[in-house]
């Protein structure tokens, strides 16, 4: 019975002494195998075939096509922002080393003048023969951001637009074609605008005719005001949250992205799209480095396979454009006969309205100086303290003077009925 245990004991001990190092290993295992790369990719919303709804998981995709094509094993981190000033505040804030990001022409420029991209080994990304000259090249038009493309790789491009709903919204009102009925008190409370800086003002600045990109101080603050005059007919600022409320109708005019109009409109048919005749934004959303990304050569491998229209690993570059609707700068995706049969098959006009664009009227945004970017923020801040200071507000105060009122009322009766006992 001793000898048993003495054993008991020494085994005790034994496990005692082996605990921080059983600890550890169960740690490693769960954390994940040490030999996987990690790939941190920040994206949009609604900006990836994610294989909902029988689509293509782009990411899954890679995971599989690197340990094929390198034997290696990688594993995407992603994660979304909601506009260009918030991917740039979280990049800035250094918490994540994010190895891709995609953010738009006018932030691009940013961050290169700011250092914070890492320039790209074009070697490594080989499909960027797919691209069409007009966004790649020496000939590029649409390079105005990263002129040689060294610092970034086109992903989508687009324009603003105005979406209605044609159950909500006259068909004859006269205001249809232009910024202005985005200032129409008939539809009070049923309008969104844009819930970022550079996008509201700039629907402001298109419909006084101010220049997006103007140094002048005064301009900006006449573009602030035409927000100030809308505020009080706006449902809401959004960003993702535009698309529940076209869809299900709770909404009746935006401001948004041509390409996630379609998307938008495959769900509500009631739904109607225009380019405003007194001009627009046009964008182009590119994949770059951050300098501070710990795994670059996986980055541009990354970058080069959603060029791909690969269909043994889900063609990256199709895939993406069927989700999000938004054009391509891809030319194999363009040439694609089921690509634009699929687009007409969303809306007899769809692959037209986000291609055949030539009599839009549409400027770019450029990066500005810092202290028009540091307006641009005030001012905005200025807006946004205007709109929390809002009937809703009042209501919400009445209400708790109202509830503190009953609890008083309650007590008063309360000490009434036990002084009469």
């Amino acid at each position: 019975m001793k000898s048993m245990i003495k054993k008991v004991l020494a085994l005790t001990v034994v496990l005692i002494i082996m605990l921080p190092s059983l600890l550890t290993l169960v740690s490693c295992s769960s954390e994940g195998d040490s030999n996987v790369t990690t790939l941190y990719v920040y994206n949009w919303g609604e900006y990836i075939s994610d294989g909902s709804e029988g689509t293509v998981d782009v990411n899954e995709e890679f995971e599989r096509w690197y340990f094929d094509t390198y034997g290696e094993r990688v594993e995407v981190t992603y994660s979304t922002y909601s506009s260009n000033e918030d991917m740039y505040a979280k990049l800035s804030g250094g918490a994540v080393n994010y190895d891709v990001i995609i953010p738009s022409d006018y932030m691009i420029e940013r961050l290169i003048k700011e250092d914070k991209l890492a320039p790209l080994d074009y070697s490594n990304i080989p499909n960027i023969v797919n691209i069409a000259p007009e966004f790649y090249g020496k000939d590029a038009e649409y390079d105005y951001y990263d002129e040689g493309s060294m610092y970034s790789v086109p992903y989508f491009y687009g324009m603003i637009g105005i979406i209605y709903n044609t159950s909500m919204v006259d068909p004859d009102d006269e205001d249809i074609g232009s910024w202005s009925l985005m200032w129409d008190e008939d539809y009070t409370g049923n309008i969104l605008q844009f819930n970022n800086s550079r996008d509201a003002l700039g629907t402001a600045q298109y419909y006084l005719g101010i220049d997006v990109n103007t140094h002048d101080e005064s301009e900006w603050r006449r573009a602030l005001e035409k927000l100030r005059e809308q505020k009080d007919i706006v449902q809401g600022y959004v960003m993702d949250e535009i698309f529940n409320k076209m869809e299900n109708g709770s909404a009746a005019i935006a401001s948004y992205y041509a390409g996630d109009y379609l998307a938008m409109y495959e769900e509500n048919e009631d739904l109607e799209f225009f380019y405003p005749r007194e001009g627009t934004n046009l964008y182009v959303d590119a994949m770059c480095i951050p300098k501070t990304s710990q795994n670059k050569l996986v980055a541009e491998r990354y970058i080069n396979f959603m060029l791909s229209v690969d269909k043994e690993y889900g063609a990256p570059a199709i895939a993406n454009a069927e989700y999000t609707y938004y054009a391509s700068p891809n030319k194999l995706v363009r040439e694609d006969e089921g690509y634009i049969e699929y687009m007409g098959e969303i809306k007899d006009d769809g692959y037209e309205k986000m291609y055949d664009t030539d009599d839009v009227n549409a400027t770019a945004y450029i990066n500005l100086t810092s202290d028009k970017l540091a307006l641009i923020n005030n001012l905005w801040e200025e807006l946004k303290s205007d709109i929390d200071v809002s009937p809703t507000i009042y209501i919400l105060c009445g209400a708790i003077i109202a509830t503190l009122a009953g609890f008083g009322v309650f007590f008063a009766v309360r000490k009434k009925i036990r002084n009469n006992y």
